[in-house]
């Protein structure tokens, strides 16, 4: 049996000490004393990025039990892992994991050290350092937001996270444990994600509390400092539901854009603010569309969409080139984006 670290008043060590004893069971992370598993590890991350882990935990079992090593998951089609991705937004993401699975297939196993990894798709300055750090042991300052908003409270540090980056690593690197960095990103991610949240911060049980400048200053949920929020531009636009008996049109999108490579229904484009009188230029067939009663909303990372449901039937035998009849009964297995999933159950095609 492992015994947990003692606790100490070097701020690095009794960050360790308190990860030992309060750190979650996660299906992803190595018990201590077991080497970490590089696949899962970078499954994990890419999967995590703007996800709830309440979220990615089911998903993540899925995956592990569809493709249980990177091995497999390269040797599968593309459409059946966009699939498996729908509901977890960001749908660049499933291409990218595609994508860097056959890199990493290919070359026999993922590089160990961040510069390496971040020549990988779909991996970024965090997710390399992350994966290097947790995966690989490798010295290395993953920095999310859980870790910026530590940081800043515990040096009460005056400006936005996002303009001083270059400082909160470096104020980051300070909490890192030479001998174990893995163990020490993660608890701090850890210490973010339990215990020094964003609305209500835990400091009595907070293992940093006593090298806290924002608690000695009683002003801990005005770090970090934030830039004012530019509203969302809010754009219009229009869904088509053909359908033909029970079958509905679908339309393979192109790889890159919104929704890049899923299947969905025909619409006007998506990322415009496109006016009402012009939707019918964008119907994927003459036919008497209906108009459903209200309009189906999304936020997106940039911008908000209202868009109207459009249903009509018909007849044809054929489908545009670049559309194909799906079974309604099936739909539920086409990995439509949620958007489309929305759009569907408006017009009691699905349940959400």
């Amino acid at each position: 049996m492992i015994k947990p670290r003692a606790r100490s008043t070097k701020p690095a060590e009794a960050l360790l000490a308190w990860y030992d004893a309060e750190r979650r069971d996660l299906p992803w992370r190595a018990r201590r004393g077991e080497a970490p598993d590089p696949y899962r590890v970078w499954l994990s991350e890419i999967m995590l990025q703007q996800t709830t882990v309440a979220t990615v935990k089911e998903r993540y079992a899925a995956f592990l039990s569809r493709w249980p090593s990177v091995e497999d998951l390269a040797r599968a089609p593309l459409d059946d892992v966009l699939g498996q991705w729908a509901g977890l937004g960001y749908y660049a993401r499933a291409r990218n994991l595609h994508a860097c699975a056959r890199a990493v297939a290919d070359s026999r196993g993922f590089p160990q050290e961040e510069a390496a990894l971040r020549n990988l798709p779909g991996i970024g300055p965090y997710t390399a350092a992350a994966i290097a750090a947790i995966a690989f042991d490798q010295p290395c300052v993953a920095v999310d937001g859980n870790v910026e908003r530590v940081i800043a409270r515990l040096h009460a540090i005056e400006q936005p996270p996002c303009k001083i980056a270059p400082l909160i690593r470096e104020k980051a690197a300070a909490l890192m444990s030479r001998a174990c960095p893995g163990d020490s990103v993660q608890a701090l991610m850890e210490l973010g994600a339990l215990i020094c949240t964003p609305r209500t911060p835990d400091c009595a049980a907070c293992p940093l509390s006593s090298f806290c400048a924002a608690r000695r200053l009683g002003s801990q949920r005005d770090y970090p400092v934030r830039e004012p929020k530019r509203p969302k531009p809010r754009r219009h636009g229009a869904i088509f539901i053909l359908r033909r008996g029970d079958e509905a049109l679908l339309r393979r999108l192109p790889p890159k854009g919104l929704f890049g490579g899923m299947n969905a229904f025909p619409s006007t484009p998506l990322t415009q603010d496109i006016a009402a009188a012009e939707f019918s230029h964008f119907a994927p067939s003459l036919a008497r569309w209906r108009a459903l009663d209200a309009p189906v909303t999304h936020v997106f990372t940039h911008f908000a969409l209202e868009a109207t449901v459009f249903v009509a039937h018909t007849r044809a035998k054929s489908a545009p080139s670049d559309c194909r009849w799906a079974a309604c009964a099936n739909l539920d297995k086409e990995g439509l984006p949620t958007l489309m999933r929305k759009a569907a159950a408006h017009a009691g095609l699905v349940e959400m």
